[in-house]
């Protein structure tokens, strides 16, 4: 009895780089023991919200632990300044409370992300030699007798995501687009939902708000759906990009110079569907999990890699913050509608700050200058008429769609390399020490690599008709036999774990 109590005591405490992952088993008794008290709540929407709330923030807890203070800081203020806003007559008012709505997220996010960067260049420009004070460790340590670290600044989980999902909120009251949330239990609900909280999707108020007054509903297709996806998120998660990471790609990227320039660039290919695995495998499960609790969460991938134009990627690849920055960030520059320079210019702008938004290093911006450069650069091509995106040719379309796949797995090594000059190396051994003559020996001695790489990609580029074909029949399966496939998946799941747990790659961000 000691030892169960010592058991649960233990989950109930923060402890460092425990926090509850969709591939541990803690996550999945947490989810159970959810399950069982939400048969109790599921159709009385205030003690729904309630409910699920506390088990959210408990998720927080478990995954960030004194930052959690952050969330709900994040929550009081935008729950205060939504209300303010539509309680207001003044437009002038409105306008204020929406700059110091987006000044305050956006000065947390800055701090706890930007800190170095922003000190870094002060000290360069002016010869300074400031340091940077986790202030919020500091508080810590003389309220609760803590000991954090107060000379370094750890980013918190899922900060960037909640940010741009509470200043979406305020933006989209002030424009009319939904009305404030009086309760503050559902906005508070709202903001940490724990299936998207820590790596999206970014979910609007207006998408979600409504549902929280909605009798649950659960179909028996929904049901399939929702097991479908789980099992689907966790197999590209655990079973394709873990396995391409450990035993590949990460050993690549974290010395390239050992390599060739063909290994290097099959690790680049390694990565575009190591990185698409483990961000669309999250966002399945967390899609799925919000179903199984009565909630419609928004696609965030569609097949990116089948996109024939980086406009299209766009549509395909992240959508949920692709179109954040549309709305929030692209349109109010001005968008299409100040003539062509300023279009090329919006674009540019907007792929440098979504660059900065994953983080505050050169080769971020580089990710983001090569999207905004591709992408400013096909809509000159189109606007003189050069080339036409939505070319119906299949040979036309076949080329759009490889050059397209290469442009956005160049950017990925930046993205991905541990930083710029690694990047740089990287390029240096694809296109001066490719090494023909060793490529049949390599695709030999990386058969088990290449193979799970291909057939990675197989997958991803069916025809959507046949992924479709495949989804209706397992929903349609008899219970039993759903069951049985679900067994049968856990054990290849087991078969695939690797000894370390490899945390998703959009939790860092």
């Amino acid at each position: 009895m000691n030892n169960l109590k010592d058991i649960i005591l233990d989950f109930l405490h923060y402890t460092e780089g425990d926090a509850l992952m969709f591939t541990q088993l803690s996550f999945w008794v947490f989810f159970g023991v959810l399950l069982v008290g939400y048969t109790f709540v599921y159709n009385r929407p205030i003690i729904r919200s309630a409910y699920l709330l506390i088990f959210s923030l408990f998720f927080y807890f478990k995954s960030s632990g004194l930052f959690f203070s952050l969330l709900l800081f994040s929550t009081l203020v935008d729950y205060s300044i939504g209300l303010l806003i539509f309680k207001s007559k003044s437009r002038l008012t409105r306008k204020l409370l929406v700059a110091l709505s987006v000044f305050v997220n956006l000065s947390v996010l800055s701090y706890f992300k930007y800190a170095y960067f922003f000190v870094d260049i002060i000290n360069n420009v002016f010869g300074l030699n400031l340091t940077v004070v986790n202030h919020l460790a500091l508080w810590g340590n003389a309220l609760l007798n803590t000991s954090f670290d107060t000379a370094s600044i750890v980013l918190p989980v899922g900060i960037s995501f909640y940010t741009f999902q509470t200043i979406s909120y305020t933006v989209d009251v002030y424009r009319g687009k939904v009305a404030p949330v009086r309760n503050i239990v559902d906005f508070a609900f709202y903001v940490s939902f724990f299936p998207q909280l820590v790596a999206g999707p970014i979910v609007r108020a207006a998408e979600f708000i409504p549902q929280l007054y909605r009798k649950f509903e659960l179909s028996y297709s929904e049901f399939g759906h929702a097991l479908f996806l789980i099992l689907a998120g966790l197999v590209k998660k655990m079973v394709i990009s873990d396995y391409l990471s450990v035993n590949f790609v990460d050993r690549v990227f974290d010395n390239p110079l050992s390599y060739t320039g063909f290994e290097n660039l099959m690790a680049t290919y390694g990565y575009a569907m190591q990185i698409y695995c483990d961000f669309s495998g999250y966002t399945d499960i967390a899609i799925g999990l919000a179903l199984l609790l009565g909630f419609k969460l928004p696609i965030n991938f569609n097949s990116p890699y089948r996109a024939t134009s980086l406009t299209d990627f766009w549509h395909r690849w992240h959508i949920s913050l692709s179109t954040w920055l549309r709305d929030y960030l692209y349109i109010p520059l001005g968008g299409n509608r100040k003539g062509k320079l300023r279009t090329y210019l919006n674009l540019m702008v907007t792929m440098l700050l979504g660059g900065l938004w994953h983080g505050a290093h050169l080769k971020f911006v580089v990710w983001g200058g090569i999207h905004g450069i591709g992408l400013a650069f096909e809509k000159l091509l189109s606007n003189l008429k050069l080339i036409k995106l939505s070319s119906e040719r299949r040979s036309t379309r076949l080329v759009y769609g490889i050059v397209t796949f290469n442009v956005v797995c160049l950017s990925w090594i930046f993205f991905r390399a541990t930083d710029f000059t690694s990047a740089i190396a990287m390029l240096h051994q694809i296109f001066m020490d490719f090494s023909f003559v060793t490529v049949p020996n390599i695709i030999k001695a990386y058969s088990d690599i290449f193979l799970m790489l291909a057939l990675g990609y197989m997958v991803h580029l069916l025809p959507f008709s046949t992924k479709e074909f495949i989804r209706g029949r397992f929903i349609s399966m008899p219970i039993p036999v759903k069951l049985l496939a679900t067994l049968i998946v856990i054990v290849i799941l087991i078969q695939f774990q690797t000894m370390e747990l490899k945390p998703f790659i959009y939790f860092r961000f």
